[in-house]
C-alpha cells in the first residue's frame, strides 16, 4: 500500500496552510500523534488528494457537511481555509441556502453567523 502520508501533508499545508498545520503537529501528543497521522493519511492523502472532485468544490462539500452536522470548530476553520481553495462567498451563501433547506435553519443560521464574523476578522486582517 502506497505511503499517502507525503502527500497528505503537503494537501493539508496546501488547503488550511502552514500555520495551522505546524500549530497542529507542535500540539500533538504520544496519546493523539497516530489520530493526527490517521486523518493526514485518510481525510488529506486519499479524499483530498483525488483529483475526481476540485479542491474549490471539495471544499464547498465540506462546509455543507460540517455546517449541516453541527460540526462547527471544524467549519470555522475550513471556511478560513477557502481563501486556498477558490470558495468564494457567494460560494458559501450558496452552501449555507442548501444547509439550511437540507439540514435545517438553525444550523445554518449559526453557520451564517460564523461566517460573517470570520468575513469581519479576515476584512480586518487583510488576509481575504
Amino acid at each position: 500500500m502506497a505511503d499517502r502520508r507525503p502527500a497528505g501533508e503537503e494537501i493539508r499545508r496546501a488547503v488550511l496552510g502552514e500555520a495551522h498545520v505546524n500549530r497542529s503537529q507542535g500540539t500533538a501528543t504520544e496519546f493523539d500523534r497516530g489520530f493526527v497521522d490517521l486523518i493526514t493519511e485518510s481525510a488529506w492523502g486519499t479524499v483530498w488528494a483525488s483529483d475526481a472532485i476540485p479542491r474549490r468544490e471539495r471544499s464547498m462539500i465540506t462546509l455543507a457537511l460540517l455546517a449541516g452536522l453541527g460540526n462547527f470548530e471544524e467549519f470555522e476553520l475550513h471556511l478560513r481555509a477557502t481563501v486556498n481553495t477558490g470558495a468564494t462567498r457567494e460560494d458559501i451563501r450558496e452552501v449555507l441556502h442548501h444547509v439550511a433547506i437540507y439540514a435545517g435553519v438553525p444550523r445554518a443560521n449559526h453557520a451564517f453567523k460564523l461566517a460573517r464574523s470570520i468575513y469581519a476578522e479576515l476584512e480586518d486582517t487583510g488576509d481575504d
